[in-house]
């Protein structure tokens, strides 16, 4: 029998319980009602980020961009297809390092775009540059592999 994991909501930050044995992804938040997993990226802010990868046992990939960054745009949808791929055994999440700065300067990001995949509250791995979602998916899952 699978045991229970945490996960936060996209949508009102709070901290659910998924039960083991349970479909993942037929959970509803116990706070707001909604979807716990919606099949695509969550856009946070920096206290969102925070509490999505410290409080999370669900793996959490975060896709650091900025509106202004081509690349960014272009890795855009991959991103969001990976989400439908990804979940619920990964969250995927967006950090706009414009209006995140602060919190972009912090995680060392150089460039842009660049993903961090996080596990039990620490970074695993990041990798930088626009990818295709195979490319997204197939990282994400040997990088999960070897933590």
């Amino acid at each position: 029998m699978q045991e229970d994991r945490k996960i936060v909501c996209p949508n009102c930050s709070a901290v659910n319980r998924l039960v083991g044995g349970r479909p993942p992804a037929e959970a509803r938040c116990g706070k707001c009602g909604q979807p716990v997993f919606q099949g695509h990226p969550v856009d946070t802010g920096a206290a969102a980020f925070e509490k999505h990868v410290s409080r999370s046992d669900v793996p959490v990939l975060v896709d650091v961009w900025a509106p202004w960054c081509g690349p960014c745009r272009m890795m855009a949808p991959a991103f969001a297809e990976a989400a439908g791929v990804l979940e619920p055994d990964v969250r995927l999440i967006k950090l706009n390092s414009e209006n995140e700065q602060e919190t972009a300067s912090r995680l060392g990001i150089r460039g842009i775009p660049t993903m961090l995949l996080y596990r039990g509250g620490r970074e695993i791995a990041r990798v930088s540059g626009a990818m295709s979602a195979r490319q997204i998916i197939d990282w994400t899952r040997s990088q999960i592999g070897k933590a």
